[in-house]
C-alpha cells in the first residue's frame, strides 16, 4: 500500500491517455476532479491486488459513453458516488475498495476522485490495460464475471439499476440509457470479491501510467523512452491532414489521416477510431490492429492526444504496443479483435506487421 497525492496524480493523468489509445474519456477532466477530491479529502491509498482478501468486495467506477460530450457535459462526481452507494446498498455490504474499469484517460481518474470522498482505498489494477468503447470488453467477462447488477446514474441524479445474464446484455442495455441521458453517465459496475480481481484483472496498470507520465515530464527523449517501456513500435511520423469525427450510437467514430514528414515523406497513415483508435494503416497496409495499443503522440513533446484533441495541422507520432497476453487469446479475439468492429481481416500482432522495425 502507498499514499496517491497530486503530483502522483498528474503523472497518472498523462498514462492513462497512452494506454488509452486516445479513448477513455478527457484526462484532464478527471485528473481535476481528482486533485479536488484529493485536496479536500487527502491522499488516496492505492493497493496492489496481492494486498486484496479473497473475500473483500470491489467495485470499480466509470464514465461510459462518447468522449467528445464530456466536453460540454462535464460529470461533477457526484453522479459516481450516487451509483456506488446504490449499489452497495443492494447488495447490504459494505465496499472495501473500488479501481479502474480500464486504463484511459478520465476512467483512470474517476475511482481516486471517489475514493478520496468515500475514504476508501483504490486497486492498481484494471480490466484492460488499454481502453475500449464497450462494458463487456474486459479482461472480467473473458472469465466469466458479470458486468451486473450494475447501476448508471447522471448529473439530474437519474438511476438505473440493471441486472442482465452478462456483459454483453448489460451493454445492449445500458447504451440506449446513456443516450437517453445526453451521452454520457456514470456507473458502478462488475461487482467482484478480492479473489476475482486478484486472478482476472491487468495487475499495476496504475503503476505503469504513473511511470509513464513520469517519463514524459522528465526525459530529455521522451519517445524513445516510451517506447522501450513499452515495447512500442513507431508506425508513423506525420501532418495531420484531415479528421472526421461524429457521434453515433453512444459512440465516437472517425478517421485521421496523416501525411508523412521526415523519413515518411512521401507516405500516407490512415488512423480508424471508435472512441479509440482501432487500426492504423500505412501506404493502405495494416501496421498495428486491436486488440494491439494505438497512441498518437505530440511530436515534439510526446504528450499523447486523445481522439477528440485531435487537430488539422498537428505533427505527430503514432506508436502501436502488444496487447496484454490475455487479448491475444482467441477468446479475447473475438471479443475485441478487428472483426468485432467490422474489418474484413484477421488479427496479425503488431510484431509481424512490423518484422523490419522491431
Amino acid at each position: 500500500m502507498r499514499l496517491i497525492g497530486k503530483d502522483e496524480i498528474e503523472k497518472i493523468a498523462i498514462g492513462a491517455a497512452i494506454l488509452g489509445t486516445g479513448g477513455g474519456g478527457d484526462p484532464f477532466i478527471g485528473k481535476l476532479m481528482a486533485l479536488q477530491a484529493v485536496e479536500k479529502y487527502g491522499p488516496i491509498k492505492l493497493l496492489s491486488p496481492d494486498e486484496l482478501n479473497d473475500d473483500d468486495f470491489i467495485v470499480p467506477s466509470a464514465m461510459m459513453g462518447a468522449p467528445t460530450v464530456m466536453v460540454e457535459k462535464v460529470p461533477s462526481g457526484e453522479e459516481s458516488i450516487e451509483a456506488f452507494q446504490i449499489l452497495g446498498n443492494y447488495f447490504e455490504k459494505e465496499i472495501t475498495a473500488t479501481m479502474p474499469i480500464e486504463a484511459g484517460g478520465v476512467n483512470s481518474l474517476i475511482p481516486f476522485a471517489l475514493a478520496a470522498t468515500l475514504g476508501i482505498p483504490v486497486v492498481d489494477a484494471d480490466g484492460m490495460g488499454r481502453a475500449f468503447p464497450e462494458l463487456q470488453m474486459v479482461t472480467f467477462y473473458l472469465d466469466g464475471i458479470n458486468a451486473s447488477p450494475m447501476v448508471l446514474a447522471d448529473e439530474k441524479r437519474n438511476t438505473t439499476l440493471v441486472k442482465a445474464i452478462d456483459g454483453m446484455w448489460t451493454e445492449k442495455i445500458a447504451r440506449p440509457i446513456t443516450m437517453a441521458a445526453g451521452g454520457s453517465i456514470m456507473n458502478a459496475i462488475y461487482p467482484m470479491t478480492g479473489k476475482q480481481v486478484k486472478d482476472s484483472s491487468i495487475h499495476h496498470s496504475l503503476t505503469l501510467e504513473e511511470k509513464l507520465g513520469d517519463i514524459i515530464l522528465n526525459s530529455k527523449h521522451p519517445i524513445d523512452e516510451l517506447k522501450a517501456e513499452l515495447h512500442a513500435i513507431e508506425l508513423f511520423n506525420g501532418k495531420l491532414v484531415d479528421v472526421s469525427r461524429h457521434t453515433d450510437g453512444g459512440f465516437v467514430r472517425g478517421k485521421v489521416i496523416f501525411e508523412g514528414i521526415n523519413d515518411y515523406a512521401g507516405s500516407k497513415s490512415e488512423l480508424e477510431f471508435q472512441n479509440e483508435n482501432l487500426i492504423c494503416l500505412v501506404d493502405g497496409k495494416p501496421k498495428c490492429i486491436t486488440p494491439d495499443l494505438i497512441s498518437v503522440l505530440d511530436a515534439e513533446t510526446g504528450m499523447p492526444i486523445t481522439t477528440e484533441g485531435l487537430k488539422f495541422g498537428m505533427r505527430c507520432i503514432v506508436i502501436g504496443m502488444p496487447a496484454d497476453n490475455k487479448w491475444r487469446t482467441e477468446a479475447g479475439i473475438k471479443a475485441v479483435g478487428p472483426r468485432y468492429f467490422g474489418y474484413d481481416m484477421d488479427f496479425v500482432p503488431l510484431e509481424e506487421l512490423n518484422k523490419e522495425e522491431a
